[in-house]
């Protein structure tokens, strides 16, 4: 079994689930340690996060990854248990295998390996660990890392972040940004009633249908060549006693931007309210905003320097895409850092039965190796 296989085998069988690391990261640490990596550990309510480097000065390449995964669901719809890695017909199959174990026991390797063959390389590589990065508030993982890098004058360059983006096979779609994202959460206010009565309640339905089928039709903004139009959604509208003769007095939605640089938080926030305003609701609106969104442009040393890495090792010419989802890369990017993402398959993250192709696994260690060669190499 390859370095890289049985690493990733140790970490699947780990029950990580977010927040706990499970002790991945103190496996990982002391193989990191052995190598000459200096090891801090940053401890933020029940999230881990480990940050290894091995150099002095500057520039500083870091690979960013996380050791926490979702549940599994029913383990009994797995073919195999979800925390009991299986081999099968070429793929690692197991809860974190593709998101992202795989990468992290690449990261792991390419640096190890690095090291030991470029001693005394120029600048410095490091990897930064979480676990608290599937969670739904992700307060003390990267966010929480970077303000502790802000505060201390840590400064990264170059972030490769091991998120599976690859959509076929290996290095065929990178990502050089991710929109922003925005959540809002709305109160409308009504006074509950019978419904035989009507003029003596408010339905709270009623009077927001008309301010939704506006913000579902604005065209926020018309993107720009580096990201598709803001898009707004409404993930979950409840209202209701559960009775067919009571009207509301209160309707709840939950509300999403994921937005580009054509707009700003701000904007949509102004804009939202005006709307909601001009048709005469009463209600509250509290605000999250878990990202901004970032973009490495075209020409940056690290997007280049991944395209030609996977081009070479590959064979494919990446896709240098934007879309998606969120990352944790985008709580590196405002520290001045180039971000791009590189990883296996996704095609089955989250899933019952996640899994990586084998072959995919053991040439990640040397796609990272060579951004790092490519970089740092002396």
């Amino acid at each position: 079994m390859s370095p890289v296989l049985q690493l990733a085998v140790e970490l699947i069988r780990r029950r990580s689930v977010t927040p706990e690391d499970a002790g991945c990261q103190a496996l990982l640490a002391a193989l990191l340690e052995r190598a000459g990596f200096r090891i801090e550990r940053l401890r933020y309510g029940e999230v881990d996060n480990l940050w290894a480097t091995h150099g002095a000065g500057g520039p500083t390449l870091a690979f960013l990854g996380h050791t926490d995964v979702v549940p599994s669901g029913p383990e009994a719809a797995w073919r195999s248990p979800p925390f009991e890695p299986a081999i099968r017909d070429g793929r690692l199959y197991g809860r974190g295998a593709a998101d992202m174990k795989g990468s992290v026991a690449a990261m792991v390797v390419a640096l190890e390996t690095f090291v030991a063959a470029h001693p005394g390389h120029p600048g410095r590589v490091g990897l930064l660990l979480t676990s608290d990065e599937e969670g739904p508030a992700n307060l003390d993982g990267v966010r929480r890392v970077a303000e502790h890098f802000r505060a201390t004058g840590e400064r990264i360059d170059w972030c490769v972040v091991g998120e599976p983006s690859s959509r076929e096979k290996l290095g065929d779609l990178i990502r050089v940004g991710r929109r922003g994202s925005l959540s809002g959460t709305l109160v409308v206010h009504g006074v509950q009633g019978h419904v035989a009565y009507p003029e003596k309640a408010r339905n709270p339905i009623h009077a927001f249908a008309p301010a939704l089928a506006e913000l579902a039709a604005e065209r926020w903004d018309r993107g720009n060549a580096d990201f598709p139009p803001t898009s707004f959604q409404v993930s979950n509208l409840n209202a209701g006693t559960g009775a067919t003769n009571v009207i509301p007095g209160e309707l709840t939605a939950l509300i999403n931007f994921r937005y580009c640089t054509a707009s700003t938080a701000d904007g949509l926030r102004a804009r939202t309210e005006a709307i909601l305003a001009r048709h005469g609701l009463e209600y509250a609106l509290e605000w999250n905003l878990s990202g901004e969104p970032f973009l490495t442009p075209p020409g940056g040393r690290l997007r280049e320097t991944v395209v030609a890495a996977c081009r070479e090792l590959c064979g494919a010419e990446p896709e240098q895409s934007t879309g998606g989802g969120t990352s944790d890369g985008r709580f590196i990017a405002p520290l001045g850092a180039e971000v791009v993402e590189l990883g296996p398959v996704n095609a089955t993250i989250h899933k019952v039965d996640e899994c990586v192709a084998v072959d995919d696994l053991e040439r990640l260690p040397g796609l990272y190796r060579a951004v790092c060669e490519r970089l740092l190499g002396s």
